[in-house]
């Protein structure tokens, strides 16, 4: 495995219960997993932890077979060579967009830090705004900026802390779709966390259920597994737990998302295919319909 967390256990000095208590998933090289469950669950602890930010009180984390988190073992967060995207962006508001995206490739000389600067603005399709400021740019294009200073380093394992938070929900599932292609097409592993199921599918490989401080699930939702959410997932995810119908049409959405090529209509009006798979031709052209005789 790429990303291996196995048995890991963290509590903050003083708390009389875990924080994360037991948790083991892993990743594979360019897969993107999603850890979705209520606030106070752990996943952002998890998340710290796999970032350096916080100390394992047991367990242990590898990455491409290096433990970076053990009971002896804690490599730096500088070290791990991991990008993260916060939950609020964190932009440098007195830098504009290319020096906000330049400021973890400082040991680049000039001319390569541009170059990169391009690439990756390019990658999240904000080519030509390097000169504005964050205070210019919509909430969505300030998180694509953070993704692009995530991605400049080159980092082998990408965090993200529930990026579309601040955004409204129509936004969310566009810009879901949007950041799993720019991952996908900058070939990185990444581990996202989020307490919204829409998002979830939208953007994971391999999903994880966490609930009070374990991870019930690690596998990839196939209508199996999540036609109908166990009750401890129905706990977990509380209120934002979907109705039966509407969970079953979504995971369907995610099955066949995954196997045939984007259609461009299909999720459209005007196409009237319940799923990718009957459209066809995934450009919604016009099928016949067989008539049936009825015998004399």
């Amino acid at each position: 495995m790429f990303l291996s967390v196995s048995h890991l256990s963290i509590r903050y000095p003083g708390a009389d219960h875990l924080a994360v208590d037991g948790v083991s998933f892993g990743l594979a090289a360019g897969e993107i997993g999603v850890l979705i469950g209520p606030s106070g669950c752990g996943k952002t602890t998890l998340l710290r932890a796999v970032a350096g930010l916080e100390r394992a009180t047991s367990g242990k984390i590898a990455l491409q077979g290096e433990t970076v988190s053990g009971d002896s073992t804690h490599v730096p967060p500088e070290q791990r060579r991991i990008g993260m995207v916060f939950q609020d962006y964190a932009l440098f508001p007195h830098l504009n967009v290319e020096r906000n995206v330049a400021f973890g490739i400082k040991h680049l000389d000039a001319k390569a830090r541009l170059a990169r600067v391009r690439e990756v603005l390019a990658l999240v399709g904000l080519d030509g705004m390097q000169g504005r400021y964050p205070h210019e740019l919509s909430g969505g294009q300030q998180q694509r900026v953070a993704l692009a200073r995530a991605l400049a380093p080159n980092p082998r394992l990408m965090l993200l802390d529930e990026p579309f938070s601040n955004l409204d929900v129509d936004l969310r599932e566009r810009l879901a779709h949007e950041i799993r292609a720019i991952l996908k097409a900058a070939g990185a592993t990444a581990l996202f966390v989020t307490h919204d199921q829409l998002e979830a599918f939208a953007i994971g490989d391999v999903i994880g259920v966490m609930h009070q401080a374990t991870c019930t699930s690690g596998t990839a939702p196939t209508r199996s597994t999540t036609g109908l959410p166990r009750a401890s997932w129905r706990n977990s995810l509380g209120t934002a737990c979907l109705p039966r119908r509407r969970l079953h049409t979504m995971v369907t959405r995610w099955w066949y998302r995954r196997r045939w090529a984007p259609c461009k209509t299909w999720r459209s009006a005007r196409c009237p295919a319940p799923t990718r798979r009957a459209c066809a031709t995934y450009c919604c052209a016009p099928t016949t319909s067989s008539t049936t005789t009825t015998p004399q």
